[in-house]
């Protein structure tokens, strides 16, 4: 496990959403907490974004999740291209555009206008879920509102909320070869988002590889019918133990049992 930060932190682009854009924020303070002025921990949004985005490796088809792993085009690393998917059929997703550069023909999943790589493809929702289906994406970035210890996820619906529909995501979670949950590690209340078991419904079962919230890497790692969730490394000025005490599941480093 190690802990890593880019000086700095990575330049915001222009053409990020407003509402992921908050203003800057220092490191420092308890992860989750609320109306004490206290700087915060971790990663912000955009950071967050950067360090998904090295989990991405040259050549992969990639879905990403509409909300946060929107960000990630504008911080994948040089030197790296990948296939950005979208499931209403999107193959070659851009970053987000400039002001001067909107086209509102080109939207994705999620109704936001986008940019498209050179080489683009588009096509129908059938065949672009046939590709889903046909295993051909390789890793699929969601966002989630609980993840439980055995890799449940639940990301698609609150009861008594009203919800457009389901999305692709009950498609992704199985017919990706690999699932990122990106995601804050605790809600706007300070609860859990980690859990032991999911009490929203399901989007899938057993369907998530990796956890990369604010304050950490986790993954899910199942052996003999058994799975555990274990801490890879840390955000920046974040311990073991504060993440263990917002996570609402046992959580081991390697194969020791953190303690809260």
């Amino acid at each position: 496990m190690e802990s890593t930060q880019t000086p700095g932190g990575p330049a915001r682009p222009e053409a990020v959403r407003h509402e992921y854009r908050p203003p800057a924020v220092e490191h420092g303070a308890v992860p989750g907490g609320t109306g004490s002025g206290a700087p915060a921990k971790g990663w912000t949004r955009n950071e967050l974004a950067a360090r998904v985005a090295r989990e991405l490796h040259n050549g992969q088809y990639v879905n990403l999740g509409i909300g946060m792993p929107t960000l990630i085009p504008n911080y994948i690393p040089d030197g790296v291209e990948v296939v950005l998917h979208s499931e209403n059929g999107i193959l070659g997703v851009g970053p987000y555009p400039a002001e001067d550069r909107v086209d509102p023909d080109l939207i994705n999943a999620g109704k936001e206008t986008v940019t498209v790589n050179k080489g683009a493809a588009f096509f129908d929702s059938a065949a672009s879920f046939g590709m889903i289906r046909g295993g051909h994406v390789d890793v699929a970035v969601l966002g989630a509102m609980e993840v439980a210890q055995n890799g449940d996820l639940a990301n698609w619906m609150i009861p008594g909320k009203m919800v457009k529909g389901m999305g692709g995501a009950m498609d992704l979670v199985f017919g990706a070869k690999k699932v990122i949950v990106m995601m804050e590690h605790v809600d706007r209340n300070g609860n859990p988002k980690i859990v032991e078991r999911c009490t929203l419904p399901l989007t899938g079962k057993g369907c998530v590889d990796r956890i990369i919230t604010d304050l950490a890497v986790i993954d899910v790692v199942t052996e003999g019918g058994t799975s555990r969730l274990v801490l890879r490394e840390l955000a920046p000025d974040v311990t073991a133990e504060e993440v263990a005490a917002a996570t609402g599941a046992e959580l081991f480093e390697e194969d020791q049992e953190l303690s809260v």
